[in-house]
């Protein structure tokens, strides 16, 4: 798998929370540029990325308690979006405030300062949001904190 870019904002280690008034800047390499022509009809992207910073001296544990807080239940890696997993791949809808040429500048992105890029997509509702999903009560009580 190659990167495509990288992200630069003032986050330099990984946390749980605060991430929704954080705007990042996202490079991609300027071989790319042209591939984001008409990206700013959008208002939301989607950007995958590797997350290189998960802890990789420790194997993955395929059940734990998201966050480590013991008022969750402990769940599969699979059921929960934790850094720690199989392949550390990070998927964010994100607000696209503004692209110059190669560089996306958004908001959102729950991704630390030098995070590779893998992949860059546009929000599609059609594709990308569903009516009434169902998430485990745990969720809401995790996500409290998140925004």
């Amino acid at each position: 798998m190659e990167w495509i870019g990288v992200v630069y904002n003032d986050v330099k280690e990984p946390t749980d929370e605060g991430w929704d008034g954080v705007v990042s800047e996202v490079v991609l390499d300027e071989t790319l540029a042209e591939g984001l022509d008409g990206i700013e009809e959008f208002s939301h992207l989607l950007i995958l990325f590797w997350m290189h910073r998960a802890p990789e001296a420790e194997p993955v544990r395929m059940r734990r308690r998201p966050q480590g807080r013991p008022d969750m239940p402990e769940v599969g890696i699979f059921a929960q979006r934790a850094r720690h997993r199989p392949n550390p791949i990070g998927v964010t809808a994100v607000k696209l405030l503004r692209r110059e040429k190669n560089r996306l500048f958004v908001q959102g992105l729950d991704a630390i300062n030098g995070t590779p890029v893998v992949d860059v997509k546009p929000y599609v509702p059609a594709f990308d949001a569903v009516d009434s999903p169902r998430v485990p009560e745990w969720i809401h009580r995790l996500m409290e904190r998140y925004f």
